[in-house]
């Protein structure tokens, strides 16, 4: 019976302590994090990366799973065959980024404006991408599966061979978009279509 309580208090100090280190994450500057870059390292696990700057930045095949990128800078930023999988990247300013190849996957994208920016082949599955400016991206082939597109601005935007199942579609703006493919996405009479209906 003591060893029974003794390894039950065991258990819930691990897990407490595993949460609490979950919570802090190391914060790091745009130089530091380029600089490390700059030296060969590409792994960069749950960093606080939140308003980071990283205007034009060339960090491609970067892996970047579960930071913080809340409202970071990264227009015209160079991510192709970046991980992004899991990140916070709520309000996050990426216009005109290249992110072919790249895994979102899982990704907190809300109110974030990643308008023309390169995201062929991009693995967008799980992610929640309401409210996200969209507007004039290239999404040829890009997963959306199991998405989050509501109110999302997707205006002008090549979804050639995106794959769309179960993406959620109310109140999204698809208006002069490209060879979309609604037949397995959840969309509605809010759902504005590519000919403005």
């Amino acid at each position: 019976m003591f060893i029974l309580i003794i390894s039950m208090i065991n258990d819930n100090y691990q897990l407490l302590t595993s949460s609490s280190k979950k919570t802090k994450m190391e914060k790091m500057s745009a130089e530091e994090l380029l600089g490390r870059y700059a030296e060969g390292q590409r792994e960069f696990h749950e960093i606080d990366l939140s308003n980071i700057e990283l205007f034009e930045a060339e960090l491609e095949r970067i892996h970047l799973e579960g930071c913080n990128l809340k409202r970071a800078y990264l227009p015209y930023a160079n991510l192709n065959q970046a991980n992004l999988q899991g990140c916070n990247l709520l309000e996050v300013e990426m216009g005109d980024i290249k992110l072919y190849q790249a895994n979102l996957s899982n990704t907190n994208i809300q109110q974030g404006n990643l308008s023309r920016a390169n995201l062929r082949n991009a693995n967008f599955r799980g992610a929640n991408l309401s409210r996200v400016n969209l507007q004039g991206a290239n999404l040829y082939n890009a997963d959306l599966r199991d998405t989050d597109l509501r109110y999302a601005d997707l205006r002008g935007a090549n979804l050639d061979k995106a794959k769309l199942d179960r993406a959620k579609l109310g109140w999204c703006n698809l208006f002069r978009a490209r060879q979309v493919d609604l037949s397995m996405a959840e969309y509605d009479h809010t759902t504005i279509g590519p000919n403005g209906y």
